[in-house]
């Protein structure tokens, strides 16, 4: 396959290492210098371009399959809407006029869109209510990438990712040190969520349909707090309600909704469809986080 990455980041990065090694061509976009130095080191061709500039669009190969994994940059909703909503709007845009669109589009989103299940399971089925400016974006552009590009004739996949972490995205210190704030932790490894998009497009599989990505095991946050300490060899961090954390005033509205959702993300339709994963809990993939921590 010839694939295109657009934001070509975190996650972006690392599926184009793994396209490459079975491969296929892989195109990387992003904007800036430093962007593109990241995608040239992976083997992959750089290419300088902006979704939210439809102008810079024209520079975006022809290819077989579209992933879109650009990243707002942390910030709020309006951001959000410009990269999410309109940039993926652009894209498609972009390709859908030209004479040979690609075949399929992979979106990657957020498991923030159910919002609050009161810790109760959530599945593709589950319907969506997002609870923060953000994620209502997100479930609109988790729209855009389904019916906008059914619309000019591309195949939308929405991979629905849950909380990542891995290289440089450890963060450690949030619970070791603590306070550590009652709830569950949905996770998924970087070099999963990446393999999980890898395995979709060689596979061909979840064609206009959502996927939730997310490993084998929800965690009690409090639970996985004392796990982590144990294994780094250190006391066990202070605890906290989520009454008390909201108490405590020092936090935004939209973070005081995020701590009030609570869910278990369930991956039974990403384990029917085939995918192995290499970290099936935090257990194994922590490992490498803890092992530096201690030294060895």
């Amino acid at each position: 396959m010839h694939v295109t990455i657009i934001g070509c980041g975190y996650v972006g990065l690392e599926l184009a290492r793994q396209l490459l090694a079975d491969g296929h061509e892989v195109v990387g976009v992003r904007r800036s210098q430093s962007g593109l130095d990241a995608v040239e080191a992976t083997g992959a061709t750089a290419v300088a371009a902006d979704a939210t500039d439809p102008d810079s669009l024209s520079a975006l190969p022809d290819t077989d399959a579209v992933v879109f994994a650009a990243s707002s940059g942390g910030r709020g909703a309006d951001a959000a809407r410009a990269v999410y909503v309109e940039g993926l709007r652009n894209v498609i845009r972009e390709y859908g006029a030209r004479e040979s669109p690609p075949d399929r589009l992979v979106y990657t989103s957020s498991t923030g869109v159910y919002g609050d299940h009161g810790g109760d399971w959530v599945d593709e089925e589950t319907p969506l209510d997002p609870t923060t400016d953000k994620t209502r974006v997100l479930a609109e552009a988790e729209r855009v990438a389904r019916e906008e590009a059914a619309a000019v004739g591309i195949d939308g996949t929405v991979a629905r990712f849950a909380g990542l972490y891995g290289p440089d995205r450890y963060r450690l210190d949030r619970y070791l040190e603590g306070p550590v704030t009652a709830g569950y932790l949905n996770m998924v490894h970087r070099d999963d969520a990446a393999g999980a998009v890898r395995f979709l497009l060689e596979a061909d599989l979840a064609r206009d349909e959502v996927v939730l990505v997310v490993d084998d095991e929800p965690a009690d946050k409090w639970a996985f707090a004392d796990w982590l300490a144990d294994e780094c060899g250190v006391d066990t961090p202070e605890k906290c309600t989520k009454e008390e954390r909201i108490a405590a005033g020092d936090i935004s509205t939209a973070a005081e909704r995020r701590i009030r959702t609570s869910k278990r993300c369930s991956n039974d339709r990403l384990r029917e469809l085939g995918y192995e994963f290499k970290y099936s809990t935090y257990r194994s993939g922590y490992r490498a986080a803890i092992e530096a921590y201690r030294g060895e």
